[in-house]
């Protein structure tokens, strides 16, 4: 990717973008376990990806993943540690923790709408805290579908723009969540890793037949 995306902020989306279609993407990307860990990717592929992550749609728009970015040696090797000595936390280019913030239905949801006319505000603004509030299964649901949505447009865009990744729930959440300061009222739905593939992935193992999976109308 030779230029870098616009940066996403008071509703101005990228409108720069090279690299592979996304049907292509899609199919090409794979779950790579053993990256070359003397490639560095350039810190603006890197930010390009966020920025591209920030696009991913949430729920009333409450935007409800954070996304840490563990840059420290250090501290990838603790993550590497709890994560039983995988390889590609630290051989990666780049390191994600994707996370949600449990109580963002319930905290300021105005910031979500800001942009919006003032008579969408008066409407959506009140109903975001009372569908979320006292329900703790809606929440944690909630981040989860937020981070799953926000994973796959990571994925898709690593290998859009030539890098290979893997989701990851290979770990000790407890103990990554000590490593990263994890406030209380978040979760920790996923580790990806990005960077250059030292060798192909294997052969897919095996896709279930279209009709056992895919259903009209209903079960």
């Amino acid at each position: 990717m030779n230029a870098s995306l616009l940066t996403v902020t008071s509703g101005v989306e990228p409108t720069r973008l090279s690299g592979t279609d996304t049907t292509t993407a899609i199919v090409q990307r794979r779950s790579v376990k053993h990256y070359d860990a003397s490639y560095n990717m350039p810190e603006a592929d890197a930010k390009d990806l966020l920025q591209l992550a920030l696009l991913s749609p949430t729920s009333f728009n409450m935007q409800n993943w954070r996304f840490v970015w563990v840059q420290n040696k250090e501290t990838r090797e603790a993550i590497k540690n709890a994560a039983w000595g995988q390889a590609q936390v630290t051989d990666a280019s780049m390191l994600l923790l994707l996370c949600a913030d449990l109580t963002a239905g319930t905290t300021n949801p105005e910031r979500y709408w800001a942009l919006a006319p003032q008579a969408v505000q008066d409407v959506i603004v009140p109903m975001i805290p009372q569908y979320y509030a006292n329900n703790p299964q809606l929440q944690r649901d909630e981040a989860m579908r937020s981070i799953g949505i926000a994973s796959q447009t990571l994925m898709v865009a690593a290998k859009a723009m030539g890098y290979d990744s893997c989701p990851m729930i290979g770990f000790d959440p407890v103990k990554v969540a000590e490593i990263i300061n994890l406030p209380a009222n978040h979760v920790i739905g996923m580790m990806i890793t990005i960077g250059k593939a030292k060798e192909p992935a294997k052969g897919r193992g095996g896709q279930l037949p279209f009709e056992d999976v895919v259903f009209i109308d209903k079960f």
